[in-house]
């Protein structure tokens, strides 16, 4: 046993040489390996633009609303029961169209009854002028004395009234009958009717039958602070002409132009703001009454603005503007911005950028202040400038 234990013993120095000259090779790199393994990654492309000074027209967009130019409550000012609707809900109705008809019999019944009153009175007022004739004629021949002639004459008299009361009688009765039938005061668009055929109206109250309201032209009311409406009041008076445009809650504007019409003398002191109306046309009738909407009134152009496009501001947590700047061709700056007006150029940015430098428009998303990226053109504003095909 003692022997072959040392016939074993000199194995080990043998083995862990070649252990050692085994792990050497393999950490050598291979002989076949490219150079170029450990180069840098490539810069990422990012779409850019350029911020351009341009004149653009400086407008102030305020909060308002609709208001139709003409409202008419339709009421009944008869009693009685509802035979007809005469009009389609939601239609266009003329001055003096029949929109209800109430039940006239009774109304008509009362115009005879009127009728013959007045005849009767006009029969008396006809006896007593012959009795006052005559008894004047007695009076000359002395054959009547002075106080039966003053009895004729006074009989006469209330006899002419009675005539003219019963006429008073008459026409208020035709005015009834002609209240049977509802007609539009005015002209407009006409909502639901509030009531249907065969309900009784008009029993101690005039009741509401139907609301038209006219909406072209239609006004937009809306409020301005009160450190601003001397230049607006200006243009109300119509001693500056200002272009004001009616913008939808989508964003679009309104087909045509409006006016402004007036502004309020007083301030309201709880908001510190004052009232302004303008006017819009309406022929489509698409501007409804009580819509909320923007009022965008123009003051002047800016000559010189720093416009980006609207895609490159970005808004921080706490909801400031701010912008991807490729400063020295390559390296990018997030640069705080103050902004203005938001126009279909872009953002007008007032503070933090001149015109000139290159913002990132598109790509932002796998960026971060420090990185070196490759400026590419933005695709929208090569479109933009590409000449149009014939």
């Amino acid at each position: 046993m003692e022997a072959r234990e040392r016939r074993r013993l000199p194995v080990i120095p043998i083995v862990t040489p070649i252990i050692v000259v085994l792990a050497l090779f393999g950490c050598k790199p291979a002989a076949n390996q490219p150079a170029g393994a450990a180069a840098e990654t490539p810069p990422m492309d990012v779409s850019t633009a350029v911020v351009e000074a341009v004149a653009v027209p400086r407008t102030l967009d305020l909060p308002g609303r609709l208001a139709s130019t003409r409202v008419a409550e339709v009421r009944a000012q008869v009693s009685g029961i509802i035979q007809e609707r005469a009009f389609e809900e939601g239609s266009h109705v003329n001055r003096g169209d029949v929109l209800f008809r109430i039940d006239p019999a009774i109304y008509r019944a009362e115009v005879d009854a009127k009728a013959a009153s007045l005849a009767r009175a006009e029969a008396t007022r006809t006896q007593a002028l012959r009795q006052s004739e005559r008894t004047e004629t007695l009076l000359e021949r002395q054959a009547a004395s002075t106080a039966q002639h003053d009895i004729a004459t006074a009989t006469l008299r209330q006899a002419e009234a009675d005539v003219a009361s019963a006429r008073a009688q008459l026409a208020r009765a035709k005015i009834d009958l002609d209240y049977a039938t509802v007609r539009a005061p005015i002209s407009g668009r006409i909502g639901r009717a509030l009531v249907t055929e065969g309900a009784l109206v008009g029993q101690g109250e005039a009741t509401k039958l139907a609301l038209i309201q006219q909406i072209d032209p239609i006004f937009a009311d809306f409020n301005a602070a009160a450190s601003d409406p001397s230049p607006l009041a200006e243009r109300a008076a119509g001693r500056e002409s200002a272009e004001v445009r009616l913008v939808h809650p989508d964003g679009s504007l309104h087909a045509e132009a409006g006016k402004l019409l007036f502004s309020d003398v007083s301030v309201d002191p709880g908001t510190g703001q004052v009232s302004l109306r303008a006017t819009f046309p309406n022929r489509s009738g698409a501007l409804l009454p009580g819509t909320y909407v923007r009022v965008r009134v123009a003051q002047g152009m800016t000559a010189g603005a720093a416009i980006v496009p609207a895609q490159a501001i970005q808004r921080s947590s706490a909801g400031e503007a701010q912008a991807f700047v490729v400063e020295e061709g390559k390296t990018i700056a997030l640069r705080p911005l103050r902004t203005g007006a938001l126009t279909d150029a872009g953002w007008i940015v007032l503070d933090g950028l001149r015109p000139g430098e290159t913002v990132v428009v598109e790509g932002f998303q796998k960026i971060q202040p420090g990185m070196v990226v490759n400026p590419v053109p933005w695709a929208a504003a090569r479109t933009a400038e590409a000449p149009a095909k014939p």
